[in-house]
């Protein structure tokens, strides 16, 4: 029976504190896609950094790429702008170009 001691729980995560997450995911811009009903596509942006103006960014999207859009206050992650249709490519390129944000900090979901 003492072989059975050895089988002790052990945690391999234990030491990564409460929600085990390395705050990566925070630091990364994420350009999803969604499918809504037939051909219709709403395109959604979450983890601008707090030094963009969320208001100002969504109106300078709406106005580039002649769509509508809002802004979604979420509990889990933040503020997110919905932009309809696929406007995936054209806000990385604004981003990349206008935004002086470093391509690899943009994740480009979808598709």
């Amino acid at each position: 029976m003492s072989g059975i001691q050895n089988l002790q729980s052990y945690d391999p995560f234990a030491d990564l504190g409460d929600s085990g997450d390395t705050g990566d995911q925070q630091t990364y811009i994420h350009i999803r896609i969604q499918q809504r009903n037939g051909r219709k596509t709403l395109t959604t942006i979450q983890g601008l950094p707090a030094t963009f103006d969320q208001k100002r960014m969504l109106k300078i999207f709406k106005k580039d790429f002649a769509c509508n859009g809002t802004l979604v206050d979420d509990p889990d992650l933040g503020s997110v702008i919905q932009l309809q249709g696929d406007q995936r490519t054209k806000v990385l390129t604004l981003l990349v170009d206008e935004g002086g944000i470093d391509k690899k900090m943009i994740k480009l979901h979808g598709f």
